[in-house]
């Protein structure tokens, strides 16, 4: 039982306390009644701010809205405005530029291109949005005139600026390669540089805007005279030069000139003078020393012409390959590329005929010189086909993309001036008739010796010399070919030219019948050069080797039949199916370029390798073409043994 004083200090404790707690619940809920007032005054001051911002946007934004629309107007009035002022321009410009047009493009090209640009957006306005207004005729009729100004201008450049390239400087362009003391190279201006930027500049503009070819035929037209005049002015230096002076002035001559083009002889090849000396005293006297006629030509004189005409013709060529070089330099500036090959074709076309006119005329005039039987006239053609045979390549690299038959023209002439010259030849030879002059010949030689046994001329003992003589002529024949086939890297080219030569010697030793009198000292001479043929046909034979050893016998793998092959053995096979079709495909190519004249030599030599390559791909094929070695058989198997022998029947022949 708790004592009543601790009872009544513990109430006064707890009365205490709870009146503490009353104050500060008091406090409390004054504190909240004060936080709702000012809570309910809160949201009356945000619910007037609200409604002022409501009013203010409701004020606000549709002084927005007019004032966006007022500067869209605004943007909207510029822009037509502007349009209006671009469109207006198009109205003025026939005005503004017809006085230009007018006065035309000289002298102020870039000034009239502008303008003729301005016409033509003028003319692509008009008809896009106003195709039946006057306006658009008077732009399309002004433009069409200024379009005929510029070509007209074109014309006119090309005109007052094409000029014939002088004689002496072609002779210095010619001797440019050939001239070892020559510091300088010679360059042909065809055109000043401000004139061939304009014409490059309204070449290109026909082109784009004037959709204009029209100018192309105009450069050709003009260039091309340009050319053949030229050419045709150093054919006539060179017989001016000769009948003023004696002779033109040559690059052949070593020290270069800068004066006059007439200081220094011509020098011709000293065994073209030395056999015309000879085939003349041949033409006009017979062996036995007679002569052959009374009317007869100063052949001086005549050779002399001849000379001249063959230095002009020879100079000729290499000015036209030089000068063509340079025409294809300045076309290739002015004239489209896609046109270009075309336009240079055209271009060439007078001066190149001209040169093969004159060359067909030369193997003419040998012609009726052969029937003459003036051989010393013929003679004429030799130095032109080897300048011809040399200058070929250039010729082909200049013609390259002209059509085949502007191509085809150098290597017509030439077929032309080997046949005459092989003509000649033949005909010289049937002429001179050795074997009925052999006691003659032989005498020749005899009187020559000093030996006492030389003291009586037998007719046994001059047919000896003679056919010892003989005997050493064709000796140093060979030593000659043999020396010569050495330029052929390919072994078997090298073969193929001392066949084709042996071959001829001997039918031509048969055909003439020296044969027996080569037989007198040497007995043997026939089957030696029969010998020699045949080796070089084995040589040439042994070119197939790389092409054969891959499906020879001896390099095939061996494997059991109906066995699985392993890879190795499948990599093998394929890899002797390739090296087969590559080296057959290489071999055919190269050696179809090659020649055999003798027909059949030529169709012997084929059948020989037919049958051996034939005999050994077909063997190969039967053992290895049905055979799994590969999921693709037509990448290793692509020829059947008769298409191999149809690829060897095309050999030796160009045409095929």
């Amino acid at each position: 039982m708790i004592p009543p004083q601790e009872a009544s200090a513990r109430r006064r404790e707890i009365e205490d306390k709870l009146k503490q707690e009353e104050e500060t619940l008091s406090f409390i809920r004054d504190s909240l009644e004060k936080s709702d007032q000012l809570t309910k005054n809160m949201v009356s001051i945000l619910s007037s701010f609200e409604s002022r911002l409501m009013k203010l946007e409701n004020s606000i934004i549709p002084v927005h809205k007019q004032t966006e629309n007022l500067q869209r107007l605004q943007e909207n009035v510029e822009k037509t405005l502007s349009c209006l002022d671009h469109v207006i321009s198009y109205y003025h410009v026939a005005s503004d530029t017809e006085k230009i047009i007018r006065e035309g493009p000289t002298g102020r090209l870039e000034e009239y291109l502008g303008s003729m640009a301005k016409i033509q957006k003028a003319v692509e306005y008009f008809q896009d949005n106003s195709p039946d207004s006057p306006e658009l005729n008077k732009v399309k009729l002004l433009f069409e005139r200024g379009k005929e100004a510029l070509e007209s201008e074109f014309r006119s450049l090309m005109t007052r600026h094409s000029k014939v390239v002088s004689p002496v400087l072609i002779l210095d362009l010619i001797s440019g390669d050939d001239d070892l003391e020559a510091q300088e190279d010679v360059t042909l201006e065809h055109l000043p540089e401000s004139v061939l930027q304009d014409v490059i500049r309204i070449s290109r503009w026909l082109v784009e805007y004037g959709r204009n070819q029209d100018f192309m035929n105009v450069y050709y037209q003009i260039r091309s005279s340009q050319l053949d005049r030229s050419i045709k002015g150093l054919k006539e230096h060179f017989h001016k030069s000769s009948s003023s002076s004696g002779v033109p002035y040559s690059p052949a001559i070593p020290n270069k000139r800068k004066d006059t083009p007439t200081k220094k002889p011509v020098k011709r090849p000293g065994t073209i003078r030395k056999a015309q000396n000879l085939l003349k005293q041949y033409s006009q006297h017979g062996l036995d020393g007679k002569k052959g006629g009374s009317n007869l030509i100063p052949l001086e004189g005549r050779d002399d012409m001849l000379d001249v005409e063959t230095d002009a013709y020879i100079h000729c060529v290499s000015a036209f390959v030089k000068l063509a070089q340079s025409e294809y330099q300045l076309l290739a500036d002015i004239i489209p590329e896609h046109h270009q090959k075309k336009t240079f074709d055209s271009l060439i076309q007078d001066a190149l005929d001209g040169l093969m006119l004159e060359g067909e005329n030369i193997v003419s005039a040998a012609r009726k010189a052969i029937v003459r039987h003036d051989f010393s006239t013929v003679l004429t053609v030799f130095p032109i086909l080897r300048h011809l045979k040399q200058t070929k390549p250039e010729f082909d690299q200049v013609l390259q993309g002209t059509a085949a038959s502007t191509k085809n023209k150098l290597p017509g002439l030439i077929t032309s001036m080997e046949t005459i010259g092989a003509k000649a030849l033949e005909d010289f030879a049937d002429n001179i008739k050795l074997l009925d002059f052999q006691e003659t010949a032989g005498a020749m030689l005899a009187s020559q010796e000093t030996s006492s046994s030389a003291t009586s001329y037998s007719s046994e003992f001059s047919k000896r010399l003679l056919s010892t003589y003989i005997c050493k002529v064709l000796g140093n024949l060979q030593l000659n070919l043999l020396s010569k086939s050495k330029v052929y890297e390919d072994p078997a080219l090298s073969a193929i030219f001392l066949h084709n030569n042996y071959n001829y010697i001997l039918k031509s030793l048969e055909k003439s019948e020296l044969i027996q009198l080569v037989a007198v000292t040497q007995k043997t001479a026939e089957r030696s050069y029969r010998e020699h043929i045949e080796q070089q046909i084995q040589t040439y034979q042994r070119s197939w080797l790389k092409v054969t050893d891959y499906i020879a016998e001896k390099n095939l793998p061996v494997f059991q039949p109906g066995v699985k092959l392993r890879d190795k053995e499948r990599q093998i096979i394929k890899e002797r199916f390739k090296g087969f079709n590559d080296g057959l495909e290489e071999l055919c190519k190269i050696q179809k370029a090659w020649a055999i004249p003798d027909t059949e030599q030529r169709d012997r030599i084929r059948q020989a390798q037919k049958t051996i390559v034939k005999e050994t791909y077909g063997a190969f094929l039967q053992k290895f073409g049905s055979v799994p070695f590969t999921k693709n058989p037509e990448k290793y198997i692509k020829y059947g043994v008769e298409q191999v022998g149809d690829m060897i029947d095309r050999l030796f022949d160009t045409s095929a």
